[in-house]
């Protein structure tokens, strides 16, 4: 079931991981993602379905943990944390998005 906790799907995907290994789950079909820590993978498949006009065949997601960054006063403060998606396609569906 969609959940009614997003209003349109730039709350749900922050951005596309471009790494080196990105690079090589593109040669599987697989696209790596960053979206919101609150977004299930019913969201995200629906939301990915609907931009890109492809078929999703499975998502795996994970969460990373906070990154510490120290400032000159001794204190430490924490990143926000993010969610990450490796969402693979099927067989005869591709992504254009790099132009």
């Amino acid at each position: 079931m969609h959940s009614n906790l997003f209003k349109n799907s730039t709350q749900i995907i922050k951005d596309l991981i471009i790494t080196e290994k990105s690079d090589y789950l593109l040669a599987e079909n697989q696209y790596s993602f960053n979206v919101d820590i609150r977004a299930k993978k019913q969201d995200i498949k629906k939301t990915i379905e609907t931009l890109f006009s492809v078929k999703i065949v499975s998502i795996n997601t994970h969460c990373l943990p906070q990154k510490q960054r120290n400032f000159l006063v001794r204190s430490k403060n924490k990143n926000a944390k993010y969610k990450r998606a490796i969402v693979k396609l099927a067989p005869n569906n591709k992504m254009d998005l790099f132009f």
